[in-house]
């Protein structure tokens, strides 16, 4: 069996699927369809009842997000995200919603992700003025 560290997980073995091969350098570990096997590592993971830091960068990194795009998505900020995947404790709401931001786009289903993604570009200021007027009985936010 190969321990496959090279993702940042600590638990991950493979039963087959690899090879080994002696280079000048040494030993070199190549992967049959690597991301196969990324796409059902993440989906066990997404599955869990909650994610480690590593399991978190790991999906974070499969999904090919920036940390600060993480945050976007999630409604904070860059920093917790760092601080996520450095010492854990990801709040609750947030692990479901990533999780389910990672099932919806492997299934070619992003329209969870999508929707996020509009929501968080179309993020306000607190203090935004919002002003609306009557077109015709119906109230409207006024350009």
């Amino acid at each position: 069996m190969y321990h496959y560290t090279e993702i940042g997980l600590q638990n991950v073995w493979l039963a087959n699927g690899y090879h080994v091969r002696e280079t000048s350098c040494g030993e070199a570990v190549s992967i049959e369809n690597a991301d196969g096997l990324h796409r059902a590592i993440g989906r066990v993971l997404a599955g869990e009842s909650y994610l480690t830091p590593a399991e978190f960068r790991f999906l974070r990194k499969e999904l090919e997000l920036s940390q600060h795009r993480a945050a976007d998505l999630l409604g904070t900020s860059e920093q917790t995200v760092a601080l996520w995947e450095k010492r854990g404790k990801i709040p609750k709401t947030a692990d479901r919603m990533f999780r389910a931001i990672y099932l919806e786009t492997i299934d070619g289903n992003v329209k969870l992700k999508e929707l996020i993604e509009r929501v968080a570009d179309l993020d306000r200021k607190p203090d935004e003025r919002l002003v609306f007027q009557d077109t015709e009985g119906v109230w409207l936010k006024a350009a």
